[in-house]
């Protein structure tokens, strides 16, 4: 069998992040405090993939957002009609327009509130989530909805926090800086900057890992040319660079240039900028026409020179004539925006060993689960965002890890394994679990999570995933050796989708694996058309119906 992971298996995924014990512990408590703390964005807008994703989080967030962020924050959850995608910074301006339009359908000028100074944050959470598969199929492809080991109270019912409420609970901290933009977040990796939170003092501005410019031999070692970059220069001015070698940046990067960081990809923009790319792309908005993204197509013509970024663009296997007139058009609109000159685009650094807990693959999910059980300073960090551990209780206060269950008396439990809501009768609950809504006669598991899971048969085994399961076969044990996701469907249908901790969902997303009805995309199809919130009702009645079996 191949070893469970382990959080000391994997770097963090860009360069230049690392583990917290790289870091100033308190510094990184502080920061996780200051996420718990009751400060949030005035409004929420969250871009969904489907009109039935949309109405599933404008629900959920109106009863969760007070717990997540300590504020009530006005939630304007909008979905994504753009045939073949928007990109993400057409898409950024359009989920901004169809939030504009719904807000004034609920009696408030989102617009005036930016413009007054009201902080404004955006989530992006469309996309399938192959790599993540089969999670995001047993959530009817609500990939955000994915859960992780915390509860909230959801209309009476403890339900577990999502990947979204995770990222919103941590980006809550920004608000404060950020009255009068709109921030730009994904919607699936939780961020713990090291460097402490500071206002941007540009129009644009990018988070970004930032390091003393390297050398040659120090950019190759950290692999920089395989990520999107942020040059920064002492005048606090940003140029972007995508994927390109240390030769090639010395060739495109302005002379005072002393910094230079990965980018998280997370951008904010001041109200009159927000409002000027509205009125530059107002015909695409229309229209819904073109694909935009916002590294190539926004900000490295707004930074870098022409010919540089027709050769960028040329590498990447865009059309010259094209990349010309776009960036012809770009520097029309800086020169509108900006008669003066200068830089539109900054940069906020998260610090070089800011903390990263991505929830994008079906490792990540594995291995950042597991490490709420693990002993160090990055593990207490995550504890304490997820309400696992007091804010001032020790690292080794093992106490806060266990809530609400209703164990057996002879049910053993080591004191690492997280169990939040579970029912159990007999068993063990060996080391490094993590189990969540668990409700079963008698578990025998090491090192696996169990989310959601409710059997009418012993469950056993070890380093697995178990996800959405219902196993309604008493005779005949449910393995926690593999991964398993239940899909329920509001027709009626159950369908048991099998996976492995080594199958690669994107690799695997056309294939069906043995003993599933469908493939990972058949899934993803089939669950097009439903409604997300009746099939999770069609999951919970499964679940309960299960449950009353279960002594």
């Amino acid at each position: 069998m191949r070893p469970c992971a382990s959080t000391t298996q994997i770097d963090a995924p860009a360069a230049g992040f690392h583990r917290a014990h790289m870091a100033d512990s308190k510094v990184m408590m502080e920061e996780v405090l200051r996420m718990l703390a009751p400060s949030g964005f005035d409004v929420l807008i969250v871009c969904c993939s489907s009109q039935a994703a949309e109405d599933f989080w404008q629900e959920r967030l109106e009863q969760t957002i007070m717990q997540v962020t300590g504020t009530t924050g006005k939630v304007l959850a909008v979905h994504e009609d753009w045939n073949g995608g928007a990109g993400n910074g057409l898409g950024t301006l359009y989920a901004y327009k169809k939030a504009r339009d719904k807000a004034s359908g609920l009696g408030y000028d989102l617009d005036a509130m930016l413009s007054g100074g009201s902080s404004v944050a955006l989530y992006h959470t469309a996309g399938k989530g192959t790599r993540l598969a089969p999670l995001p199929g047993a959530e009817n492809n609500n990939k955000p909805g994915v859960k992780l080991p915390a509860l909230l109270d959801v209309g009476g019912v403890p339900q577990a926090l999502t990947v979204l409420e995770a990222v919103m609970r941590q980006t809550s901290s920004y608000a404060s800086a950020r009255g009068g933009r709109i921030s730009v977040f994904w919607g699936d990796q939780v961020f713990v900057p090291s460097a402490g939170i500071t206002k941007s003092t540009h129009a644009a501005d990018i988070l970004a890992a930032l390091r003393p410019m390297p050398s040659k031999e120090e950019w190759e070692a950290s692999q920089l040319h395989q990520y999107g970059l942020i040059a920064l220069g002492r005048s606090g001015d940003a140029t972007q660079l995508e994927k390109v070698t240390y030769d090639t940046a010395m060739a495109y990067l302005p002379a005072d240039v002393d910094k230079v960081g990965t980018s998280l990809g997370s951008f904010s923009l001041s109200a009159k900028l927000l409002m000027a790319l509205m009125d530059e792309f107002a015909p695409e908005l229309h229209g819904k026409t073109a694909c935009l993204d916002s590294d190539p197509h926004f900000w490295m013509p707004l930074t870098l020179r022409r010919d540089d970024y027709l050769a960028v663009m040329t590498n990447k296997g865009d059309a010259a004539e094209a990349s010309a007139e776009h960036y012809d058009r770009m520097a029309a609109f800086k020169a509108k925006f900006q008669p003066d000159g200068g830089s539109l685009l900054g940069c906020v650094d998260v610090g070089a060993a800011a903390l990263w807990w991505d929830y994008g693959r079906l490792e990540l999910y594995q291995i950042n689960n597991l490490h709420t059980t693990e002993v160090g300073l990055s593990p207490h960090l995550l504890r304490t965002f997820l309400k696992l551990q007091p804010v001032d209780a020790p690292e080794s206060d093992t106490a806060g890890r266990q809530q609400g269950n209703r164990l057996g008396a002879g049910v053993a439990v080591d004191p690492t394994s997280v169990m939040l809501n579970c029912r159990i009768g007999a068993g063990r609950i060996g080391a490094g679990c993590v189990l969540v809504n668990v409700t079963a006669p008698t578990v025998d598991v090491d090192k696996a999570i169990l989310m959601g899971v409710t059997s009418a048969a012993p469950v056993e085994g070890k380093c697995g995933v178990l996800y959405n399961v219902v196993h309604e076969l008493a005779g005949e044990p449910l393995s926690a050796s593999a991964v398993r996701a239940d899909v329920f469907m509001s027709d009626g249908r159950h369908l048991p989708i099998k996976s492995s901790m080594a199958t690669d969902g994107g690799k695997a997303w056309k294939q069906t694996l043995d003993g599933n009805e469908l493939s990972f995309e058949g899934v993803y199809k089939a669950n097009q058309a439903l409604s997300v919130a009746e099939c999770q009702k069609a999951s919970a009645a499964a679940h309960a119906r299960v449950a009353a079996l279960v002594a």
